[in-house]
């Protein structure tokens, strides 16, 4: 069979043009490290690293919520460990003023520097991140949470919602907690009752910390009152015990006699003690935590406009002012509860998240490991291949140029 010179030109023109073209994928695939580099290559392959980069870039988001996340929680932890010190100075400076050696003045001193650990306070609540979002405000982050108000007060100017990031494919967690939360609230659970006199009592009697000697007695969360009149037949000074829940108070048993420093029960499993001595008509009242007042700041302001108020001389007014004091620091010491309890709950957060990050970057370096495995360049392999095709490729040269000269017209002596 006889080959045209054409046709094999041709043949051995497209073998090097191939073997080529391998060079240059090869050598392509050496300097970019890809061994993929278009669907046509490898299909399924291309199908299965589309699936983990789309893998890769869920598990990407995922690290940078956790991470703006953890952020806003390490802030808010912060805040509330500068609350609490705040908090211990304010229980302090009621502690202090319940010295009965101080005067006016003295106690005129301490509600000024209690304006000042209140005004540091709002301060706090007030707290911003480093993208000016206000941190207790509920989604109305760009509004500050708490205003002082012209006739006393603050009012909180936020909302309910907690802020959430989604965290994992299946958690989501919130980033920071509403400034009701932690500065209006008082936990339902564990919180003492708060005992209180009437600011209209005449007599010198001075109500002390409630006693509870069983937590899960149902009675517990009943309001009590305590009314004092005098006995119409012995003229002595009875007490009479009150369920408050209703609209009318009820009376629970029947009048009995006052004896200074006996502990009066309220139902099961709670008492309180009055000390001093009470006017007929003087009253007192127990209530449970979470329903009376758990607003700090209005706590704060009763308590400094209690100490500038004169007392001196008048022992009816001192024990009325001891009654707001003790008051006063039954609810700090709720509120301060309640704030150490909302930071356990960011502590338990942050250490979650911290969880998570190690999980999400494990199954990021192991998604991007598999990824390579199947894009990647086999570098042993490609440089093997791109030495024989390379080899093949000068050997195909060589031929050809030697074919070149297979031609009977070199033997034809031009002479």
């Amino acid at each position: 069979m006889r080959i045209a010179t054409s046709q094999l030109y041709t043949s051995t023109l497209q073998t090097m043009e191939n073997q080529q073209s391998q060079l240059l994928d090869i050598e392509q695939q050496v300097s970019s490290g890809t061994s993929l580099t278009t669907p046509g290559d490898d299909p399924v392959a291309a199908a299965q690293a589309v699936k983990l980069s789309a893998t890769s870039a869920t598990l990407n988001q995922y690290a940078s919520n956790q991470n703006v996340a953890l952020s806003s929680l390490q802030l808010e932890d912060n805040t509330l460990s500068s609350v609490t010190s705040t908090m211990t100075s304010i229980s302090g400076l009621l502690t202090q003023a319940g010295d009965g050696s101080l005067n006016d003045q003295d106690r005129t001193a301490l509600a000024q520097q209690l304006q000042g650990e209140r005004n540091q306070l709002l301060s706090l609540a007030n707290t911003t991140d480093t993208t000016g979002q206000y941190l207790f405000a509920g989604y109305q982050a760009s509004t500050p949470p708490f205003t002082n108000q012209s006739g006393g007060g603050v009012q909180y100017a936020g909302d309910q919602g907690q802020r959430l990031a989604q965290v994992s494919s299946t958690r989501q967690i919130s980033m920071s907690d509403t400034g009701t939360a932690v500065f209006m609230s008082v936990q339902a659970v564990g919180a003492a009752p708060v005992p209180a006199g009437s600011i209209n009592n005449k007599g010198t009697g001075t109500i002390g910390a409630v006693t509870v000697s069983d937590p899960s007695a149902a009675s517990n969360s009943t309001p009590y009152g305590i009314q004092f009149t005098t006995d119409a037949t012995t003229g002595a000074l009875d007490y009479q015990v009150y369920d408050n829940s209703g609209t009318t108070p009820t009376a629970l048993g029947s009048a009995a006699p006052y004896t200074a420093g006996q502990p009066i029960s309220l139902g099961t499993g709670m008492s309180v003690t009055i000390s001093g001595t009470p006017s007929a008509g003087d009253s007192f009242t127990v209530t449970q935590a979470n329903q009376a007042g758990t607003d700090v700041f209005a706590t704060i302001d009763s308590a400094i406009a209690a100490l500038e108020t004169p007392v001196q001389g008048d022992q009816a007014a001192a024990a009325t002012l001891q009654n707001q004091l003790s008051t006063a620091m039954t609810q700090m010491s709720n509120a301060f509860g309640n704030v150490t309890t909302i930071q356990a709950s960011v502590g338990g957060r942050e250490n979650e998240l911290q969880a998570l990050q190690t999980v999400t970057s494990t199954s990021s370096l192991q998604v991007q490991d598999n990824l390579t495995n199947l894009t990647g360049t086999d570098m042993i392999s490609a440089i093997t291949q791109f030495e024989q095709l390379q080899n093949a490729l000068s050997a195909s040269q060589k031929s050809f140029v030697q074919m070149q000269n297979l031609s009977l017209f070199q033997y034809i002596n031009p002479s």
